[in-house]
């Protein structure tokens, strides 16, 4: 049954005039404006894409981009789902799946989260190296069809090495701080508490209710991940300030400019 969604909704797409993307791109929550940097082709609702669920926070607008930047086609996925939406895992991470039989090589993922490395400040950029997948649920749970990828997938390199080593060249030449750390994935959707903190701060660097589900499908499947964190506020538990999502929100938007650059450089190299 996955199978045949997955060939239908590539089909669809295909009719569309999506041809041979090579990039996918996963933008998280206020950060869709990379799709300023892509000369689109096509601009497609996810409500009319088979079996695509439709997203449902505010600041994710919900279209599938089609396009180029320089010589490379990219797919773009303008707005992500979350397990805290209501959708399973194997939902969430169904458009991956479709982004790799339309053909792509690689994927970049961006997400907003709270810093909890106290080194590390609002409105600068984390480097995922590894993850912690701390979901109720794993995308791969059910049954495997072995065309997708194996059923125990090794997750010793979730991260490619090669794009993060690229991407901290750029960040190093560009001026742009960007830590490396430890991203663990919560379910959310309500943000964290002091003990929460206190507790993830022993094993990670940075908080969010994202990207470890789609990397994880992507490294079923053989495709080379990276991914980028916007720090969108300090989770010091000992002096923990009120934070809101439109505050989030603002402080994503002004960090968005350096992680735009970045991802855009790295795909210029390619």
């Amino acid at each position: 049954m996955l199978l045949e969604k997955i060939t239908e909704a590539v089909e669809f797409l295909k009719k569309q005039g999506v041809e041979s993307p090579t990039t996918g791109i996963v933008l998280g929550t206020g950060l869709g404006q990379m799709v300023n940097e892509i000369s689109i082709e096509k601009k497609i609702d996810y409500s009319t894409i088979p079996h695509f669920p439709v997203s449902t926070v505010e600041s994710h607008h919900g279209n599938l981009i089609y396009g180029s930047i320089g010589k490379e086609k990219i797919i773009a996925m303008q707005g992500r789902f979350h397990f805290y939406e209501g959708y399973s895992l194997a939902e969430v991470t169904f458009p991956i799946r479709v982004m790799k039989y339309l053909g792509i090589k690689r994927l970049l993922l961006s997400n907003a989260a709270g810093a909890l490395n106290k080194e590390f400040r609002k409105g600068e950029l984390m480097l995922l190296d590894d993850h912690i997948n701390f979901l109720p649920d794993n995308p791969l749970r059910g049954k495997n069809h072995e065309e997708l990828g194996p059923r125990f997938p090794d997750m010793n390199q979730p991260y490619s090495p090669e794009l993060n080593e690229k991407l901290v060249l750029l960040a190093q030449k560009e001026g742009i701080t960007l830590h490396k750390g430890t991203y663990v994935a919560v379910m959310g959707p309500n943000l964290e508490t002091r003990a929460e903190y206190r507790m993830f701060n022993q094993f990670a660097d940075a908080v969010g209710m994202s990207t470890v589900p789609e990397v994880i499908v992507a490294n079923q499947m053989k495709l080379s991940c990276a991914a980028i964190s916007v720090l969108t506020d300090e989770c010091d538990p000992d002096n923990l300030v009120a934070t809101s999502f439109e505050e989030i929100l603002k402080v994503a938007a002004k960090a968005e400019t350096k992680l735009t650059r970045l991802f855009t450089l790295l795909i210029q190299s390619f």
